[in-house]
């Protein structure tokens, strides 16, 4: 049985940074592909950062150049560093997992029908 587990959400200003962590429990010997996605009441669920091959990951436009997604060796934790936050990136953050020993790329890698496994999510809110 796969669980994924979210950390470190909570209430920023503006500006500030704000560090979230994605733990993956379960079977695969190969770990997990890794993904954050971002869920608010007016959008559909948006993908922010996901890890496709290795350690390398791909960013949704939005958060280019201000977010920052690591994973460990094992490939079952990641970290999502949030600098200079912004109101809009508000919303709940969702950890998705995928095995490794599946097909993913990185086309895909921000497609959340691509992942079978996510956690309940961390809520990170962004004041003006």
């Amino acid at each position: 049985q796969v669980q994924v587990v979210e950390s470190g959400g909570g209430s920023v200003q503006a500006g500030e940074s704000r560090r979230l962590s994605c733990t993956v429990s379960g079977p695969s010997k190969g770990g997990y592909y890794i993904a954050w996605f971002r869920q608010t009441p007016e959008k559909k669920r948006e993908g922010v950062a996901g890890n496709y091959i290795g350690s390398s990951a791909v960013y949704d436009d939005s958060v280019k150049d201000r977010f920052t997604m690591d994973i460990n060796d094992e490939r079952t934790t990641a970290t999502l560093r949030m600098n200079r936050l912004k109101p809009e990136d508000t919303g709940m953050y969702i950890c998705a997992a995928l095995e490794r020993a599946e097909s993913l790329g990185w086309r895909n890698a921000l497609a959340a029908a691509m992942y079978k496994y996510w956690g309940q999510g961390t809520q990170v809110t962004v004041s003006p």
